[in-house]
């Protein structure tokens, strides 16, 4: 008796992109939108859709072409007499991701960043979003500024991922992608302690900043078995704060070098250095966290932990579109380890 074969499956949109080796929503924007798209990019996945034969589902393009290809992200307010220039290159790194993906970033407003600000301001903005079915989905950052946004969009269901742990809810369920600060402490305090230090300062933040916490904690795994006393003080994320913190403590305590919980505070000590007439790296070294623009420009160069930004923009896409797609989304949180970026401050 012949046997009967049964045909071959059609080629799906998920068998497109793993042959272009893009995701499966560049694939839908190659079909729906190709002008979205890098040139080199669509090429490629229109070679692979020729190569498999694939035809799209006609129903489910139009059902997709309804969502308006916009990630919402909201800005906060400059940082006056700060180094921190993070977000921008955050910023940049997510824009590409996006695109890569088919979306576009939306920026909104912060609000005032006034003391008196309220949780009411801070949601604003998403709401207004989220009613008007501007975009498909939101990016929420400061999440260690105990962020209301996270809890206001999981009560109303809205599609989101953050940049940022949620460290007052660790049963929260929503997507996050985050920097192993406490990682990246112990990484220059290691430095530090290789090139022959041995009483290393830290300049960090108040209690209440977890992520001053957790970078804190790197810096005392790194100097677990040798003296800390007077070797710790929490100052506020400013360059005076860090350059009155850095003389004091070279007063008291006399330490061979700082590590500090930012740029910010780290190019305090430097201005305390220079006041005193003592050279970065050779007299005192100095290392701080961020890799902003100001580190690698200041004089000889400031020693600092880079954040793997790019990486994070593209985990943070990708936990979007799985999200978006209604597909399983099997890490609800990423941590990415930092690098150090080794300069003549250490």
């Amino acid at each position: 008796m012949a046997r009967h074969d049964a045909p071959p499956l059609p080629p799906t949109l998920a068998d497109v992109a793993e042959r272009a080796g893009v995701s499966r929503q560049t694939v839908s924007n190659a079909i729906n939108n190709p002008d979205l798209l890098r040139p080199e990019t669509l090429a490629r996945v229109q070679d692979a859709i020729h190569a498999l034969g694939y035809r799209p589902n006609r129903a489910a393009r139009h059902l997709r072409t309804r969502a308006s290809h916009l990630i919402g992200l909201r800005m906060s307010p400059a940082q006056e007499f700060t180094a921190n220039a993070a977000m921008d290159r955050f910023v940049h790194a997510l824009v590409e991701a996006s695109r890569e993906a088919g979306y576009h970033l939306l920026l909104f407003s912060g609000g005032p960043g006034k003391p008196e600000t309220t949780a009411a301001d801070l949601v604003r903005g998403y709401d207004d979003l989220l009613r008007s079915t501007a975009v498909d989905a939101f990016i929420v950052t400061d999440t260690y500024l105990g962020n209301p946004a996270t809890r206001w969009l999981s009560e109303r269901r809205a599609p989101f991922v953050a940049f940022g742990r949620p460290w007052e809810d660790p049963q929260a369920t929503h997507p996050w992608v985050d920097v192993d600060g406490a990682a990246g402490v112990a990484l220059g305090t290691q430095h530090l302690i290789d090139r022959g230090h041995e009483r290393i300062a830290w300049l960090g933040w108040p209690p209440e900043s977890f992520i001053g916490q957790d970078r804190r904690a790197g810096w005392e795994r790194a100097m677990a078995g040798r003296s800390t006393d007077g070797l710790a003080t929490a100052v506020a994320d400013t360059v005076d704060a860090g350059r009155a913190a850095s003389a004091a403590m070279l007063d008291s305590v006399a330490p061979s070098a700082f590590v500090c919980a930012s740029d910010t505070v780290a190019i305090g000590v430097l201005h305390t250095l220079a006041e005193r007439g003592l050279r970065p790296g050779s007299d005192v070294a100095v290392v701080g966290f961020d890799d902003s623009q100001v580190a690698q420009v200041v004089p000889h160069g400031l020693t600092s932990v880079r954040q793997p930004l790019e990486q994070v923009a593209v985990a943070l896409v990708r936990a979007l579109e799985a999200l978006l797609a209604s597909e399983p989304y099997d890490a609800p949180g990423v941590l990415l380890t930092p690098t150090l970026a080794v300069r003549g401050s250490s």
